[in-house]
């Protein structure tokens, strides 16, 4: 039973005025708790009582673990039981656990010590354990268990601890009944004293008949084949053993699973010298008695009110001795009586209020420590739904609500399923271009070329898709005319002139019967515009569809091989849903697929297509060029590590650089004096004449010729220091010079590495878009954000760094169902006014909804309105900032493509009559060519 602060949880029982209810009112609803079975007649209780359940303060009691809730702890204690269960032996159960029964001890680890003295050298019929013989350990199982012989009976068997075996088995020995009974009886007593059930009952005494089943494998290598074949005779044979060569699986028999399975199968109640009891439930099943025996009662009486005598002496002996009776008191002594009295009364008055005081500043203290708590402040990023704008944020300028994705915009828009199909077609086609030998086309020019209905000119983009995809095909296993068998399947179910489009089962499967026989042979060649792709598509489906993939296999067949009758035949091209496709006209003219194919439904296109691509997945083709992404994605991200060291290195390197130029500029912009020129000049105050006017012109001559000659010392020394600051000053600019060069270098040395870094980032994506494909994050309603380019074989650049995109969208995706139900989980009351206030209704997506962002402006209000403080939004923001470089300008040329070759709606949608004056031939999507097809096929 799970425990909440170190005491079980006790569950509520149906109050009294319930059950009465009950009984006079039948039908009364109440609440129910399914988990624990209790009944509330309230939802109040009901919900207090969950909230309770919900708490993570709860502990399992058989593993210790905490901070769970009620229904987690259970499940944790529900499976620690079956798995001790499973592994504690099953004939050892019934002896516990009678063992146990009845049995007072205070605590249970005393109890776990008892039983596993008493049982670890006893063994009973049926278990498993290991046997050591001559050097080898064996698992066997017990078979009979001779007890001590106590008649001088002979049993055969030799007395030293080795064990006797026989390569043929033996018939075992007959014990009779009443020896079978005792069994352990004495030495699984726990009433017994130890040493006394060891004299009485010793294991050593016990002789067991075990077989054996196999070797136990050694870890070690063996030592040879001679000792394998010695040792595999032993399997299946029976020997006579003692105890002291047997042992139990210490998985299965050991202190602490002993433990916890007294734990689990036994009770106690909470009054005093109560004794151990084995479950009523247990106690069943496994023979246990759970009428107390009289003896026992009054044995356990005994010790219940030995123990509760035990604690009054105690208390008394607290309490001091019983008073005397005492002598009437004389007048001063009761003065004296009374003086105390009062002086105690007031010294108890003054404790008192000291602990009130000191209580009410304790609870001051945490009143205050509880408010600081909930004052401080959040830590960003945090969960996202979490932050709210507040009013000087708002003031602020930041935007509350999001700009509303268009939905009508996406191709195909009208049918939010027939959209993903296209989304996954496309994405298919542009990532595995290379193994299907397939140019990359924009999301734009597929659109275009699926509501393409002209048979002349005819569309080169369709015939090479269909034709790398029937190419892929031939190598997928597949099943002859398994849609012919899948639609006569279908016709046992359904009425006998059950007829779809005005055609019958028998019909189509007789038109279907010469079309695309050898659609695996037809040499689909690029030089011949693919001729011959539609009955090779026919073919194709034939082998491939059924039923279960295609559910439309019936109606699409029927299309492309019936067309109306010739003055009936409306072009249904033009939809671009099967909702308002014109369904009602019959087909009953024969056609050819070649003829049939740009009449089908762009929805019908986009299920063709849908079902090639998912059974283009399992082909070895795309399963080698993912293995190979993979490699490369390995030598990439070894490649980033190595160049991100190489970048720390030239960086470390002009730091130090630019540190030793500091270090050198204050030398070369000051001089330094030289020694000679101080010792010329301190010289010179000794040249300054002489006051005294009584030197004679001999002397004054001579000082004349000294000053002079000293002057010319001077003025060499002078020269040759100005001489040895210019070299010295020429050589320090020609060391920063060679520095500045170094520091350049390495300069450009890490702007080679930051722009190979970015190309590794391109070709990253490029590269993990055919492995996985991932969102560029998540906002605070986990809405998904996508975008679709540069991966696969697509790239961001084209030749010279030009922009190239494929979507030049950023498209919206509705949460999941499982992020939906999390965040109704919440306890936020107000989520959907919330998202009703920030999204608005048209911006609320639903599970798979899809949306779309086509204009830059409308991108710089989303990223303006995420929210760096909550997690998703400030790593959803991050991506934007990585990508932007490439996701700006790819948006920006799609709209000036679109601008370029801008028409009405009616004239850029093709019709199958050719209007007058606007040549489809000129449209983008059929001036793409394949620039990847191979020559041969």
């Amino acid at each position: 039973m799970p425990t909440c602060r170190r005491k079980r949880v006790v569950l509520t029982e149906p109050s009294e005025a319930l059950l009465q209810s009950a009984k006079s009112n039948p039908n009364k609803e109440v609440y129910y708790l399914q988990q624990t079975g209790e009944i509330f007649e309230t939802y109040e209780a009901y919900a207090a009582r969950m909230s309770f359940y919900r708490l993570k303060q709860f502990q399992c009691e058989v593993t210790g673990k905490s901070g769970l809730d009620y229904f987690q702890a259970l499940e944790s204690e529900q499976q620690e039981a079956q798995t001790m269960h499973s592994r504690f032996p099953e004939p050892l159960k019934a002896a516990v656990l009678k063992a146990v029964q009845w049995q007072v001890v205070g605590r249970l680890d005393h109890l776990v010590e008892a039983v596993f003295d008493r049982f670890k050298d006893r063994y009973f019929v049926d278990e498993k354990v290991f046997v050591d013989a001559q050097g080898d350990k064996f698992y066997a199982k017990v078979v009979q268990v001779h007890p001590s012989k106590t008649k001088g009976e002979s049993v055969g068997v030799p007395v030293e601890n080795q064990a006797s075996s026989s390569s043929v088995p033996s018939p075992p020995h007959e014990i009779a009944d009443d020896d079978a009974v005792q069994i352990h009886k004495i030495g699984g007593d726990l009433k017994v004293p130890a040493k006394e059930a060891l004299v009485r009952d010793d294991p050593q005494k016990y002789l067991y008949k075990v077989q054996i089943l196999e070797e136990q494998h050694e870890k070690s290598h063996e030592k040879g084949k001679a000792a394998s074949k010695d040792k595999a005779k032993w399997s299946g044979s029976f020997m006579d053993v003692q105890c002291s060569v047997m042992s139990r699986d210490r998985l299965a028999f050991s202190k602490s699973i002993l433990r916890r399975f007294i734990r689990d199968c036994v009770d106690r109640d909470a009054a005093v010298a109560s004794p151990w009891t084995v479950k009523q439930v247990i106690a069943k099943h496994y023979g246990v008695d759970s009428v107390m025996p009289e003896e026992t009662r009054k044995g356990v009486e005994d010790i219940k009110r030995g123990e509760i005598d035990k604690r009054k002496k105690i208390w008394e002996d607290k309490e001091g001795p019983p008073t005397k009776k005492q002598k009437k008191m004389t007048a001063a002594q009761e003065e004296r009586v009374k003086t105390l009295a009062v002086a105690a009364e007031k010294r108890e008055r003054e404790a008192r209020e000291k602990a009130e005081r000191q209580q009410k500043a304790k609870e001051e203290a945490e009143r205050l420590a509880a408010e600081k708590k909930k004052k401080k402040p959040i830590r960003y990023p945090t969960e996202d739904l979490d932050v709210r704008l507040n009013d000087k944020e708002k003031k602020a300028g930041l935007k509350v609500k999001k700009p509303t994705p268009s939905k009508l915009g996406l191709p195909f828009g009208e049918n939010q399923g027939t959209f993903e199909a296209f989304l996954t077609s496309w994405n298919f086609l542009v990532i595995y271009g290379q193994p299907l030998h397939l140019s990359t086309f924009t999301m734009d020019e597929f659109e275009h070329a699926l509501r393409h209905s002209l048979v002349d000119p005819p569309c080169a983009l369709l015939g090479e898709i269909h034709s790398t995809l029937i190419y892929n095909l031939r190598t997928v296993p597949f099943t002859r005319h398994s849609a012919v068998l899948s639609l006569l399947r279908l016709q046992d179910t359904l009425e006998e002139d059950h007829r779809v489009l005005g055609v019958s089962v028998d019909e189509l499967a007789g038109a279907m019967a010469d079309v695309g026989n050898n659609w695996e042979r037809i040499p689909l060649r690029h030089t011949e515009m693919r001729d011959g792709w539609e009955e090779a598509l026919l073919g194709c489906l034939k082998d491939h569809a059924t039923l279960d993939n295609f559910p439309r296999l019936r109606e699409v067949l029927t299309r492309l091989l019936f067309a109306p009758e010739p003055h009936a035949e409306v072009s249904s091209s033009s939809s671009s849903s099967r909702v308002s496709s014109p369904v009602a006209n019959n087909l009953s003219v024969q056609s050819s697929p070649s003829e049939r194919y740009y009449a089908l439904p762009p929805a019908d296109r986009i299920d063709i297509l849908t079902l090639m691509c998912n059974l283009a997945v399992s082909s070895k083709a795309v399963h080698s060029h993912m293995e190979s992404c993979e490699e490369q994605l390995t030598a990439l991200r070894k490649e980033k590590i190595e160049i991100g060291r190489q970048k720390k290195q030239y960086t470390e390197e002009m730091n130090s650089l630019a540190g030793e130029t500091e270090v050198k500029e204050p030398v070369t912009n000051g001089i330094v004096p030289d020694e000679d020129t101080t010792m010329h000049e301190s010289s010179d105050l000794s040249d300054v004449p002489s006051e005294d006017g009584s030197e004679t012109a001999s002397t004054s001559s001579a000082r004349q010729k000294r000053s002079a000659r000293q002057k010319d010392l001077r003025q060499k020394a002078h020269t040759q220091a100005h001489a040895k600051q210019r070299e010295l000053a020429r050589a320090q600019a020609a060391s920063a010079k060679q520095a500045l060069a170094e520091h350049r270098r390495l300069d450009e040395e890490v702007n080679k590495l930051e722009r190979r870094l970015e190309a590794i980032e391109r070709e990253f994506r490029k590269l993990l878009g055919a492995v996985r494909i991932k969102p560029l994050g998540k906002d605070r309603f986990h809405n998904r954000i996508w975008w679709f380019d540069g991966m696969g074989s697509a790239s961001l650049l084209g030749s010279g760094g030009v922009v190239q995109y494929g979507t030049g969208r950023i498209f919206i995706q509705g949460p999941s169902e499982m992020d939906l139900e999390l965040m109704l989980k919440r306890d936020d009351d107000d989520y959907e006014a919330r998202r009703l206030e920030e999204e608005g209704p048209e911006g609320m997506l639903a599970p798979s909804e899809w949306a779309q962002y086509a204009e830059p402006e409308e991108l710089d209000e989303f990223l303006a309105w995420l929210n760096p403080k909550g997690v998703r939004e400030l790593a959803l923001k991050n991506s934007f900032i990585k990508w932007w470089c490439h996701i700006a300008p790819g948006m920006r040329k799609r709209i000036s493509d679109l601008n370029i070759s801008a028409k009405l709606p009616e004239a850029r949608r093709s019709t199958r009559t050719k209007s007058s004056g606007h040549d489809v031939s000129r449209e983008p999507y059929m001036m793409w060519t394949n620039r990847r097809a191979v020559n041969s096929v």
